[in-house]
């Protein structure tokens, strides 16, 4: 598949943004290769990593009550892989980075969070009709809450005094 000119020029201006990236890739909600600046890395492996890895994480927020997943960062010992949802709850699109161990973390989630909504409005901007049309699986219904938790009222508070605190001559 070619890759999308924009979505790709995109990355690399992230990558010139973030001097410690080492890789971007952009990936459909299917797994597919939308773009990738990733040297030295197999492209298509880290696409099915990535949709896996995301994949998993939407399961593990959503048993936990945590809402969409937005992000998702794992710090190895060599650096980061970042993982951002670009688009609505069922991801229009998957930005991965790699990173260097010495990135500066908020300015990557920053940068990724920002480039994540890009690529989402770029995919979005670039997708046939047919396919705009068509929509991927209904949504789930709402997740179970868990009970909500009650506190127990409190004894309330005498005012009168305690007897070993008293002195009687």
């Amino acid at each position: 598949m070619a890759a999308d000119p924009h979505v790709l020029d995109e990355l690399r201006r992230l990558r010139a943004r973030v001097p410690q990236l080492t890789g971007a890739l952009a990936t459909g909600a299917d797994g597919d290769v939308l773009a990738q600046d990733t040297p030295g890395v197999d492209p298509q492996d880290m696409a099915a990593l990535s949709a896996t890895a995301h994949a998993a994480a939407v399961r593990l927020a959503d048993a936990t009550g945590q809402g969409e997943v937005r992000e998702l960062l794992v710090h190895g010992v060599y650096g980061y892989v970042a993982t951002f949802a670009a688009g609505t709850a069922t991801a229009t699109a998957v930005l991965t980075l790699l990173a260097q161990e010495r990135v500066n973390v908020g300015r990557l989630l920053l940068e990724g969070r920002r480039a994540a909504a890009r690529v989402a409005e770029l995919v979005d901007e670039h997708e046939p009709a047919a396919q705009r049309t068509r929509q991927t699986k209904p949504a789930k219904p709402p997740a179970k809450t868990a009970a909500v938790r009650t506190r127990t009222p409190r004894a309330p508070r005498t005012t009168t005094t305690n007897a070993r605190t008293t002195t009687e001559s």
